[in-house]
């Protein structure tokens, strides 16, 4: 199970986790929960799911959202800095994005996925267009972040 991995060399390291998840509703919290021990490496999980949470918690400006919409790389930028403030963890990640089956819009179809990742001062952020339903999209926004995550721990960039 690479959540086990990845919660095994945080606490190897010394180092602590922080997310803030849109689409995918806190699966990656429990993703990483379900570990023995990630309580000494997990100390925040923020799910941001409306865009006033995003707003009120993770201070994503108002103007930004419906300047570029919640599922925009400047938003999950934002939601990725929000939660690196309120935690000061050594890794962070967002995720905003549809999974569907609703919510798709000329230009961000359903599976549309925004991913952005830290460790100190470097960044990394990415779109993916996964397909299949909801729970497929959500199964495959929780891999793809918890695999970069474990990459960016051993040294590598996370895609």
């Amino acid at each position: 199970m690479i959540a086990a991995d990845l919660v095994e060399g945080l606490a190897q390291r010394g180092w602590s986790l922080a997310l803030a998840e849109s689409c995918t509703g806190g699966l990656i919290a429990s993703a990483v929960t379900e570990v023995p021990g990630s309580s000494a490496v997990f100390g925040l999980g923020v799910v941001s799911y409306s865009n006033e949470i995003k707003e009120q918690i993770l201070k994503v400006p108002a103007a930004l959202i419906r300047n570029h919409g919640a599922v925009s790389e400047p938003c999950v930028l934002a939601m990725l800095d929000g939660v690196n403030k309120l935690s000061q963890a050594t890794l962070c990640a967002a995720v905003t994005g549809i999974a569907g089956p609703g919510g798709a819009t000329a230009d961000k179809k359903v599976g549309t996925v925004w991913t952005a990742l830290s460790h100190g001062l470097s960044r990394w952020v990415t779109v993916h267009e996964f397909n299949g339903d909801r729970a497929a999209v959500r199964a495959q926004t929780v891999e793809v972040v918890v695999h970069g995550l474990v990459k960016i721990m051993k040294g590598a960039t996370p895609w």
